[in-house]
């Protein structure tokens, strides 16, 4: 028997900065057509022309062909020789991505007195995800308490459930905030909060 074995391609990264700032700016169209308030629509679109003129024309027309090519964004003539340009359910993916790259939790002043606790039993066939949200929380600075066991003493659901959601587990990770832990001291040394 013949066994056929299909490698995913992983998405190509974008690592230049030009690249990542001309697809956030694409980006910025969705935002305005989601912003409930005509206020924050306004001052994104104040903001963009700035951001624009600091791309050189030559390469941001470079850069445009590849998003093409690697169907991030569709582009479309106009009749008065205008283009437009939309970002596609992939750049907007991908643009998601540069927000998990970049994400940090806001520490607070003061501690509430509060563990936030995150444990998941993410099945195998989601392997990849299990090992990505591992990293990821790991890299936030949440502690391995037990195995698939996570901990943390700050506010942090709105960055699990953007995890959660972009990793789409949702189903086999639980969340809570408990005020008593048995042998806290050990914790509350390792978070400096003594």
């Amino acid at each position: 028997m013949i066994q056929l074995f299909i490698i995913a391609k992983r998405p190509k990264r974008i690592y230049s900065p030009t690249k990542q700032k001309a697809l956030l700016l694409l980006t910025a169209g969705v935002i305005i057509g989601l912003s409930r308030s005509p206020g924050r629509a306004s001052y994104v679109i104040k903001k963009i022309p700035k951001l624009w003129q600091g791309i050189d024309r030559q390469y941001l027309y470079r850069i445009m062909r590849e998003f093409h090519n690697d169907r991030l964004v569709d582009y479309r003539e106009r009749e008065d020789g205008t283009i437009d340009i939309t970002l596609t359910e992939k750049g907007k993916r991908r643009t998601i991505a540069f927000g998990l790259e970049t994400m940090t939790i806001a520490l607070p002043k003061q501690w509430d007195g509060k563990w936030r606790i995150i444990f998941y039993d993410i099945p195998e066939t989601k392997k990849a995800a299990r090992e990505a949200l591992r990293k990821k929380i790991k890299e936030l600075g949440f502690y391995e308490w037990q195995k698939s066991v996570f901990v943390y003493p700050y506010p942090c659901q709105d960055r699990l459930d953007f995890l959660i959601e972009f990793f789409e587990i949702r189903p086999y990770v639980r969340y809570g905030e408990i005020t008593k832990i048995l042998n806290e001291v050990e914790l509350k040394l390792r978070f400096n909060l003594t």
